[in-house]
C-alpha cells in the first residue's frame, strides 16, 4: 500500500447535521478542498414522518443530494469520497461506490462539520426557534419545550416517525402544553 493511499489530492468531503434533532430533517454538506467550494442541501422533514419515515424515504433522498453533488462538483475518478460515518449516509456510500468513485467512510470534524451545523441551525431559526435555544448542542430538551409551547403549530416540524415520538416525548410535550394553558387560566 502506497503512500498516496493515505494522501489523497483530490477529495471531497461529505457530513450530516440533524439526524438525531427533534424537529426538522437533515442537512447534507459536501467540501471540496482546497478551493473550498461548499453545497448543502435538506432532507424535509416529512421524509421523517409517517409514512415516509418507515418506508427509509430519507435515504432516497440522500441519494439524489448524492448525485446532485457529483453533478455540482464534478469530480473524476481519482476523487477520494470522504463519507461520514452516520447511517442517513449509508446509501450515499452505496450511490457513489455504486457509480464508480472511491468511499471511504470516516468520522468527519472540523469546518465541514461546523458548516454543517450552522446550516442546520440557520434551518431551525428559519422555522421559528430561537436562536439562543439552539447554543447548547445537546439541544434535544431544549427544542421538546419549544415544541410543547405550542404543540399545535410546532408538531408538524417534529421527526414523528420516531418511534420514541409516539411512545414517549409526543405526550411530554403536551404535558408542557397543558401546565402552561392551566397556569394562564
Amino acid at each position: 500500500m502506497g503512500l498516496n493511499r493515505f494522501m489523497s489530492r483530490k477529495a471531497i468531503l461529505i457530513d450530516d447535521a440533524g439526524w438525531g434533532d427533534l424537529v426538522l430533517g437533515v442537512v447534507i454538506g459536501a467540501l471540496k478542498p482546497p478551493d473550498r467550494r461548499y453545497m448543502e442541501r435538506r432532507i424535509p422533514v416529512s421524509s421523517f414522518q409517517p409514512p415516509s419515515f418507515e418506508n427509509k424515504r430519507y435515504l432516497d433522498d440522500a441519494v439524489k443530494i448524492a448525485d446532485e453533488i457529483v453533478e455540482v462538483m464534478r469530480p473524476d475518478f481519482e476523487t477520494l469520497f470522504k463519507v461520514c460515518s452516520g447511517y442517513v449516509l449509508s446509501s450515499v456510500r452505496g450511490r457513489l461506490r455504486d457509480r464508480g468513485f472511491k468511499v471511504e467512510k470516516v468520522e468527519i470534524t472540523g469546518e465541514l462539520q461546523e458548516m454543517v451545523e450552522r446550516g442546520y441551525i440557520r434551518w431551525c431559526v428559519e422555522v421559528g426557534v430561537p436562536a439562543e435555544a439552539l447554543e447548547d448542542e445537546r439541544r434535544f430538551w431544549t427544542l421538546l419545550e419549544w415544541v410543547g409551547e405550542r404543540p399545535e403549530l410546532r408538531e408538524k416540524l417534529v421527526k414523528t416517525g420516531w418511534k420514541s415520538w409516539k411512545k414517549k416525548w409526543r405526550e411530554k410535550a403536551l404535558e408542557k402544553s397543558m401546565k402552561e394553558v392551566r397556569s394562564v387560566t
